[in-house]
């Protein structure tokens, strides 16, 4: 279940970085915070860009998808290296742990959407996640300039968004996935316009990850190793893990790893239950073992997560 946050401060934290020396951020500006593993999150692209002077700098973001959609203005804007100057209507479509930044034209009109990668492929929709799986496998810009219905119907799946996420509502939760897939829905018919048909290789590649993650839908609470999923895709380890890196830009091993944390966070926040229990249910043997995969991830226990989460 999705959880849409608050809206958050930009006061200046210690940074986070990653192996390569960018910032990691959840948002830019902010530590990662107790439910980062399973949100939405919307706002307009003023809100927090006029604070940097129009200007973000090169960071990434650990297992967060994130849609930039600009509906007057621009930006010239750096997605792993390669420097791309957009004019609205534009998307900016920025995969999980791509290095990106911004710098925005002042008074750009638009917004930022950003959703946990692991709440698209939890299972619970596997009709849908197929359709727009090959967004996550490179960042992109999309001119939108040539659908202009599909632009306005983009625009009014986000206001609508946007006012679920401001304004708490019975089935609020749920009625942001659906509009999330919505609008991801349209943003992959804009995409698949304009490149045409997809190349066989990628087709390949896409299909067969998606396969990864259903296996490790069904399976990740048995604690199968990599080779166990790489015999059962019928490909070597080596191979899934160039895959995985390549189209999510983590080790076969973090998938998992990541889908086993998000479960863990759900039912701490979710479920009245004692920890112990909840790693019994993981299918961890031993609940000490559970608090050390737990804080090496958060770096916080369960229970001092749970307390925080629930604002104890």
């Amino acid at each position: 279940m999705a959880t849409a946050t608050d809206a958050v401060d930009v006061a200046p934290h210690a940074t986070v970085w990653d192996a390569d020396g960018v910032p990691l951020y959840t948002l830019y500006g902010e530590q990662a915070r107790a439910t980062d593993a399973e949100f939405i999150h919307i706002e307009d692209i003023q809100s927090r860009s006029h604070l940097y002077d129009w200007g973000i700098g090169l960071h990434t973001h650990r297992g967060l998808f994130q849609l930039v959609v600009m509906q007057d203005g621009g930006a010239r804007v750096q997605l792993d290296g390669r420097t791309i100057d957009t004019v609205a209507p534009c998307a900016v479509v920025v995969p999980p742990a791509v290095v990106h930044s911004f710098q925005f034209r002042p008074e750009t009109q638009g917004v930022v959407l950003t959703v946990a990668e692991a709440l698209l492929f939890d299972g619970t929709s596997p009709r849908s996640r197929p359709l727009f799986e090959a967004l996550f496998v490179s960042p992109c810009v999309l001119d939108l300039s040539g659908d202009p219905q599909g632009v306005r119907r983009m625009a009014a799946l986000l206001d609508h968004l946007m006012m679920e996420f401001r304004w708490p509502q019975l089935g609020r939760d749920l009625m942001c996935e659906w509009l999330v897939r919505g609008v991801l829905l349209l943003l992959e018919r804009c995409r698949a316009a304009a490149i045409g048909p997809s190349s066989a290789p990628e087709r390949v590649r896409t299909e067969l990850f998606a396969r990864f993650r259903a296996l490790v839908e069904a399976h990740f609470t048995e604690h199968w190793l990599v080779p166990r999923y790489a015999d059962a895709l019928g490909i070597t380890e080596s191979r899934l893990n160039r895959l995985c890196r390549q189209l999510a830009n983590r080790s076969a091993f973090e998938v998992v790893q990541d889908r086993l944390l998000l479960e863990a966070q759900r039912r701490l926040i979710y479920i009245a239950a004692p920890v112990s229990l909840i790693a019994y249910e993981l299918g961890f043997q031993d609940p000490a073992y559970f608090n050390r995969f737990f804080k090496k991830l958060t770096g916080k226990t369960p229970a001092a997560f749970r307390r925080q989460a629930r604002g104890e």
